[in-house]
């Protein structure tokens, strides 16, 4: 029988769990408040050189960030001491265990503003979001292979650990770390070979099975993250932009025209709740390919696009951060996990 998979099973803490301890309800997946901020900061970063935008713009939102991380961090930190069976369940849980990618794809993003401070630190955030991430994306995988999955839980959040891996070449060119180039490379080798067969388990999901809870539609911007993320990482290890780099550009736009139209009456139909901040860290994702392929190919397509988004990333991620923040100064933060 098909397990029901509503946000509160696959983007928050499984129901069972949910009271156990001090913020038993608090998912792992809220780290991607985390991802969108960070990334929202890199795009801000790379309109500074391209278009001369305010730097002070992009150390604010990466400022955010890393605020969020700390705060995220000590949240779940409590949670895992004073409900460590809520932590469990959550992990082993077919969908929301792939989103404890997010406190590692956190840790492989936040260096990109953290270096502007202390290159040591930048360094030391991205060699333990590497330490993390290889080893997760291994054992999901293995989990994969060894168990049988139902067609059910093939859901956007099983990108994320391929996403993760995809991140890790984001950040190297900034570190000045030599060595680090080679763990790019093979990560982002193993991001887009398992990147295709994922992304057709999951079309064939969505095409054959019962569709997404509505709690989960936002999700079904995760879809976006191979390919946005998969450009920039690209380029950041190549140093250039060439056919397979504009491939990529060109189905980043293609998959955001598609799922932008099956999410245009999200926000009369869906109320905001945490799992929401899926949204975030493609969006920033896709504004920065934009943004690094206007400033190779400079026109007014290009150009159009890239502030749009970037502009649309804007509102967004802020919009959620501001509504966050509200939930959690006005007691609401276990409602918006549910």
């Amino acid at each position: 029988m098909t397990e029901n998979i509503d946000t509160a099973a696959a983007f928050g803490a499984p129901k069972e769990t949910a009271r156990e301890g001090r913020l038993g309800y608090l998912p792992v997946a809220l780290f991607g408040s985390v991802m969108g901020l960070a990334g929202l900061s890199s795009a801000w970063k790379l309109a500074t050189l391209i278009y001369g935008a305010p730097q002070w713009v992009s150390q604010a939102i990466g400022l955010l960030a890393l605020l969020a991380f700390v705060a995220v961090a000590i949240g779940y930190a409590i949670k895992a001491s004073t409900g460590p069976h809520a932590v469990k369940a959550e992990f082993l849980h077919p969908i929301a265990g792939n989103l404890f990618g997010t406190l590692f794809i956190s840790l492989l993003l936040l260096p990109i503003p953290l270096v502007d401070y202390s290159l040591f630190l930048a360094r030391a955030c991205w060699l333990i979001g590497t330490a993390g991430m290889l080893p997760f994306a291994w054992l999901i995988i293995s989990r994969w292979l060894g168990q049988r999955q139902q067609a059910a839980h093939a859901t956007p959040a099983w990108i994320v650990p391929v996403v993760g891996l995809a991140d890790i070449p984001l950040a190297v060119p900034l570190l000045q770390w030599p060595g680090a180039a080679d763990v790019a490379f093979f990560s982002l080798a193993v991001a887009l070979f398992f990147a295709v067969p994922l992304f057709t388990l999951i079309l064939s999901r969505l095409l054959f099975e019962e569709p997404l809870g509505v709690g989960l539609q936002p999700s079904l911007l995760i879809l976006l993250a191979p390919f946005a993320v998969g450009f920039s990482a690209y380029v950041s290890l190549v140093g250039e932009i060439d056919r397979f780099a504009s491939a990529l550009y060109m189905l980043t736009l293609f998959m955001l025209a598609v799922l932008a139209g099956r999410l245009r009456h999200l926000a009369r139909n869906c109320p905001f709740r945490l799992a929401w901040w899926s949204v975030g860290f493609p969006l920033a994702a896709a504004a920065g390919c934009a943004l690094r392929y206007a400033g190779h190919a400079p026109g007014p397509f290009t150009n159009g696009v890239a502030l749009f988004l970037l502009a649309a990333a804007t509102v967004v991620i802020l919009g959620m951060g501001l509504r966050t923040l509200i939930g959690v100064a006005t007691g609401q933060l276990r409602n918006l996990a549910t």
